[in-house]
């Protein structure tokens, strides 16, 4: 099987979907991650609270997920 420039190009460009989303989380992470840490070792009861403020930069993972495999469906390569 074999795939134009324009599926490599894509296949490029959905990689570049996934690493922006995957370094984009990592970046909020650490700020806030060190934040959290130190809200409970200042006040156990307010876990739930950081470990929410934690996960929700994940979502920019699974949108560079979805944007791949949109980009991925668009050009035939899947």
């Amino acid at each position: 099987m074999t795939l134009g420039i324009e599926a490599a190009v894509a296949a490029v460009g959905a990689g570049i979907a996934i690493t922006g989303g995957a370094i984009g989380t990592a970046i909020a992470q650490s700020s806030i991650g060190s934040a959290g840490l130190g809200l409970i070792a200042e006040k156990p009861e307010e876990m739930g609270k950081a470990l929410l403020f934690l996960v929700l930069p994940e979502t920019l993972v699974i949108f560079g997920f979805v944007i791949a495999i949109l980009i991925l469906l668009g050009f035939g390569v899947i």
